[in-house]
């Protein structure tokens, strides 16, 4: 159990599957306490209840992180249930790749409403609380593909581009005496997650399906969250790229 882990309040969104999943176990096995939000009920109530059952605390929201209102009800919660926020995990994120010829403009909004809007409301959301009382951390989950862009991944390249460009500058922000807030970006390479069934470009999938090396796990990026969440109060983990070893993009 991590020192610097055990008694810290960590709002986590996407966290009904995937990452959001792992990391919710790995954090818990460190004596967090979590506030654990998604669209599905079923799986927060059904992970909640493991983590219960196993002696550890968490409480459950259901949130749509593209809903301001919804984001910060989500905040408001763990502050009246825990009484402070201490980090929040951005997660939640869409990846619907697909040519651009082949005009899913729906598909290219939904990635700005969740990747983009979704972080920013959620910086919103917990950033006066833990200005006021001078500390806090706030760790977004961006993407290799925020790096890099190759076809099919403008549009997904870009909302990722987005969130470290947002991350650094929140970092230059808040990285003061008055506020002592440090910030994060996990830059995830291929994960075995949910992320490829949004895909419904036929040719995007048939590429990802011939993909000749094996993805890394949700609790390998899980791992990563909690060596950033871990260091003292001095140290800054600013960015992490995270790719299985024979990812070459």
């Amino acid at each position: 159990m991590s020192v610097n882990i055990e008694g810290k309040v960590v709002i986590l969104t996407g966290a009904s599957s995937g990452i959001g999943e792992g990391t919710a176990k790995e954090l818990i096995e460190n004596g967090a306490k979590l506030v654990l939000a998604a669209r599905r009920e079923d799986r927060l109530k059904e992970l909640t209840n493991e983590i219960k059952e196993n002696g550890g605390e968490a409480i459950y929201k259901v949130t749509d992180v593209t809903s301001r209102e919804q984001m910060e009800n989500l905040a408001q919660t763990a502050l009246e249930h825990y009484g402070k926020i201490d980090v929040l995990v951005n997660n939640a994120g869409l990846m619907p790749l697909s040519f651009m010829n082949k005009l899913k403009v729906d598909e290219w909004d939904k990635m700005i409403d969740v990747n983009i809007k979704g972080v920013l409301y959620g910086v919103a959301a917990v950033l006066p609380s833990m200005r006021e009382k001078q500390s806090g951390q706030i760790i977004n989950i961006s993407s290799v593909a925020g790096h890099t862009v190759g076809p099919g991944m403008s549009v997904y390249s870009g909302t990722k581009h987005a969130v470290r460009v947002i991350t650094e500058g929140l970092r230059q922000e808040e990285a003061l005496a008055e506020s002592n807030i440090r910030t994060t970006i996990i830059s995830p390479g291929m994960v075995e997650t949910e992320l490829p069934h949004t895909i419904t470009d036929d040719d995007i999938l048939q590429s990802i399906n011939s993909t000749e090396f094996t993805p890394i796990k949700p609790k390998d990026i899980a791992s990563t969250i909690r060596y950033a969440i871990e260091q003292p109060q001095e140290v800054a983990i600013n960015e992490i790229l995270v790719r299985p070893t024979a990812q070459q993009g």
